[in-house]
């Protein structure tokens, strides 16, 4: 965006002027993939949130390219799966090379057959640059704006909303007023400093590598390719998929991490079998660095922090871009329950409940894998085991379940199904959207007519007893959500708030309600 295109924006949120009368309500700092999606989010639900990011344009890279399963799925709600999926591909094996032959090949990333509850089951490589541009294409679909070259350098805040400093390209400055702010921008984040909150983890030996992407002549895209240096060292290149592209990682402990192009082709030159002119263009390059750490917080006052601002991980396993796009995932429509269903702001409280233990966790999983060295990665990295069973909005009623049920606090699972009239259907469709949903299973006793009627906040569905809205032709559901009658209330983030027997369900279901709208619960 030129500047006076910028200028011009920030005086229409300035002057509350983007929709008539209606003040700025969520800014968010960075325009990374947390603040795209969380964006994303925002948008869908009617809420004013405007992006600011300090460079002039989305971040240019494939760094971080794997995308998890349990991503898949929040981008299968969001609408921008089937973009990401056709502008992705997998894995290939790794070709470890010796003297100039290839010599070995071992498959790094475990590759998983989808089933009935999991349709997304392997992780999907897109490059990071790629992968914003969509969620940027996205955002530009659901009317979300984002100021580039704006760079935040201060916040104030008081109990009823914060108001931002940001600098232009040009040096000017300017005041946004907002009633939240999320700190989506990156591991040096400028609004955790500005809010003195501290950051510690694990120390990760020192070394710092070369990262490229770069064009390359006369080596096949069909494998990543690994080879060994003498000192210890390692150069990987991976073809990217949707290019005609290499992603170049070289560790030499030997040379200085000069990103140069004429350097970048001499690094990796003398650390492969490839002479310095198949190197044929340097398109992009950094220095990368091992850091892991976690915020001290992730709520402070009317600020949130989320993705790098709140957590940095080693890239080993690829957790720490998924865990990041969760962060928005689970906070956006916990802001969208407050400004637009009347939900207490006590409410935002759970997202660092819920996040940072998730955070920590993952942390410590990427921390291993960094300091093991191993290349092997599974389905345990899939991020589809997360959950909230301790939270403060989980209730699990039932007794008696059998160990490995389904239970409060779990994600909500997919299976294929039909409509009453016979039209194939999963139970994703049902779930897809910024809704709560209410799956009743068989004959329950549950008055619909107590609950919320309004289908962009609430939908039910009916499986079996009387009028179902689904048939469960081939016992997918039962399957995985179990052979009793019940109710479950689940979340707009796919997670289930309330598990309750079919007998008793309508108290429960209209208090969790209830909590993330300020209403009264009511139920009969």
């Amino acid at each position: 965006m030129e500047l006076n295109n910028v200028k011009d924006a920030l005086s229409a949120a300035l002057t509350h002027d983007r929709t008539p009368g209606a003040p700025l309500e969520v800014l968010i700092a960075g325009a990374g993939p947390t603040g795209l999606a969380l964006g994303i989010d925002l948008a869908r639900r009617g809420v004013r949130a405007l992006i600011v990011e300090r460079q002039d344009g989305l971040s240019q890279g494939a760094r971080g390219t794997g995308l998890q399963p349990r991503t898949q799925e929040v981008y299968d709600d969001l609408g921008v799966l089937d973009a990401v999926r056709a502008a992705g591909g997998r894995y290939p094996d790794i070709a470890l090379w010796e003297n100039g032959r290839m010599v070995d090949t071992q498959q790094m990333i475990e590759r998983v057959d989808p089933t009935p509850c999991t349709p997304h089951s392997n992780v999907l490589m897109i490059p990071q640059w790629r992968h914003q541009e969509l969620l940027h294409e996205r955002l530009w679909e659901l009317g979300g704006e984002i100021l580039f070259g704006t760079e935040l350098t201060d916040i104030a805040q008081d109990p009823d909303g914060v108001r931002a400093r940001v600098r232009l390209a040009d040096g000017s400055e300017r005041t946004l007023d907002a009633a939240y702010l999320v700190a989506a921008d990156g591991g040096r984040s400028a609004a955790r400093k500005a809010l003195g909150v501290g950051m510690s983890g694990p120390s990760l030996a020192p070394g710092a590598a070369v990262l490229a992407d770069v064009a390359i002549d006369g080596l096949d895209r069909d494998h990543w390719h690994r080879w060994h240096l003498p000192n210890g060292g390692f150069v990987m290149i991976l073809p990217l998929a949707g290019t005609d592209h290499f992603q170049c990682f070289a560790m030499d402990p030997d040379r200085a991490p000069d990103t140069s192009a004429d350097a970048v082709r001499d690094r990796l030159a003398a650390g492969t079998h490839l002479n310095r002119d198949q190197f044929r263009e340097v398109l992009w390059s950094s220095v990368y660095r091992p850091k892991a750490g976690m915020a001290d917080r992730f709520r402070a006052g009317r600020v949130f922090l989320a993705g790098d601002a709140a957590h940095i991980h080693s890239p080993a396993g690829g957790q720490g871009l998924n865990t990041s796009v969760q962060d928005a995932y689970n906070l956006g429509w916990k802001l969208g329950q407050v400004l637009r269903h009347g939900a207490p702001d006590t409410l935002l409280d759970s997202y660092e409940t819920e996040r940072r233990p998730i955070a920590a966790g993952i942390l410590d999983t990427s921390t291993r894998l960094h300091e093991s060295r191993s290349w092997r990665r599974g389905k345990d990295l899939h991020q589809l085991g997360i959950g909230y069973p301790d939270s403060p909005l989980t209730r699990e009623l039932r007794d008696d379940l059998p160990e490995d049920a389904l239970r409060a606090g779990d994600r909500a699972p997919d299976a294929p199904c039909t409509t009453a009239d016979g039209a194939p259907t999963r139970l994703f469709n049902a779930y897809r959207g910024p809704h709560f949903t209410l799956l009743t299973l068989g004959d329950t006793d549950l008055d619909t007519a107590t609950l919320p009627a309004d289908p962009p906040f609430l939908r039910t569905v009916r499986v079996g007893g009387q009028a179902p809205d689904l048939i469960d032709t081939d016992g997918h559901i039962r399957d995985a959500y179990g052979d009793r009658p019940a109710a479950f209330l689940i979340r707009p983030d796919g997670y289930l708030a309330v598990a309750a027997p079919a007998h008793d369900a309508a108290t429960p279901i209209a208090q969790a309600l209830a909590a993330c709208t300020g209403a009264a619960a009511t139920a009969r």
